[in-house]
This record gives C-alpha cells, structure tokens and sequence, in this order.
C-alpha cells in the first residue's frame, strides 16, 4: 500500500501545481513550500533566509572556506572555533528528518527537497518525475522572471541536480530513481489519472492505494 507520493519535477513544468492537485484528489497533507516554512522556525531564522538554501547547495566558494576553517589551516589567523551558520548543510539536514518524520506518518505528497532519495527504500512511497517541453517551461517561467526566464530555467535545474549529486551522489534524472517520468504537456488531468492509476488506484477512490 502507497502511503507517500514523491514529486520530482523540472523548473517551469508544472509539477508543484500537479502535486497539489493529486494531495487534493487524495485527501492527503502536502509537504512544499509549508516545510520551507517550518524548517525557519525550528531554525529561528528568517523565511527569506531558508529560502535562499531550497534545493540550493551552498555556493562552491563557501564550501572550501568551511573546510579550510574545520581543518586548521586558517587558525593561525582565526582563532576559535567558525560561528554556527544556517547554511546549506543545515537545510539539508532539517529537510531530511521532516520529510522522513511526515513518511512515518503517511498520506502525504512530497514536493522535491530529494525526497525520491531520502526515501527511496520505502516500499509504500511511489516516486514520480515530471517534466516538459522546454517551450513550455519557458512560457510558464516567463510569468515569474520576465527578461531572464532562460537563465532561470537553466539556474533551477542545475541547482537542483547539484544537490541531488552532494548529498546523495545520485543522477537528478536517473529513471531508476522514479516509479513514473510523466510529461505535463498531456494535460492535467491525463498526468493525475496516470500517476493514480499506477499507485493501483481507479474508480474505487484513495482508499484502494496497493502496490
């Protein structure tokens, strides 16, 4: 039996809204912008600063100096231990133990996050992938970024490739990863219906989810 629903998705594809839709025709919670939220609360930090490290790894430059300060190397100019910060490894973190803590409880759809890794050997969480042509990611992204909707696209996916790379040493698109890659550009209603009906659920509603 499926409990959880994972959704991977390319930048501009649409799956945010799919996976609101198929919690909504579920009856089950919703894990996407909201964990953003509660991980700066348990933080005490501003949501503006969790949101800059969502599916972000930290910038290259920012690695390197924490790993020069941690193995002594700038010590002698330094002194005492680097100031706790909420970066990258932290968002990681905390994404982790909430999306594993709301699999425990079940009935939800997870939003990105690396939740397909996270919980890859759960055998009631079916993972889905959801991508576009790239017209029509640019169309929607348009929307949000105007002039610079290409360089957006291609900033998302990079990123979120990149912290599927670090912390799980993992290919983003691998199809081994999903249950189901689906195009959005079959409508709705069509990717809904498909990823329903290969949890094994038809006609009979939510309540018949069977592997």
């Amino acid at each position: 039996m499926f409990r959880i629903v994972t959704v991977a998705r390319e930048y501009g594809s649409g799956g945010g809204r799919i996976a609101q839709l198929l919690a909504d025709r579920l009856d089950w919670k919703l894990l996407d912008r909201c964990l953003v939220e509660k991980i700066a609360q348990l933080a005490r930090v501003e949501p503006k600063l969790a949101e800059q490290y969502d599916e972000r790894p930290d910038p290259w430059v920012n690695r390197i100096v924490r790993a020069l300060w941690k193995g002594g190397i700038i010590r002698g100019t330094m002194a005492g231990p680097m100031p706790e910060l909420f970066d990258a490894d932290t968002m990681a973190a905390l994404s982790q133990r909430a999306i594993e803590e709301a699999a425990d409880i079940g009935n939800c759809v997870i939003v990105g996050r690396a939740s397909q890794c996270i919980l890859q050997g759960r055998s009631d969480a079916f993972h889905v992938f959801i991508y576009a042509p790239r017209a029509e990611r640019l169309r929607r992204v348009r929307t949000r970024h105007a002039g610079r909707a290409e360089a957006a696209l291609e900033a998302r996916d990079q990123e979120r490739a990149a912290l599927i790379r670090l912390y799980f040493n993992q290919d983003w698109a691998n199809r081994h990863l999903y249950d189901l890659m689906i195009s959005s550009k079959l409508g709705e209603e069509v990717v809904l219906s498909a990823i329903l009906s290969a949890m094994g659920i038809g006609c009979a509603g939510p309540d018949a989810v069977h592997r």
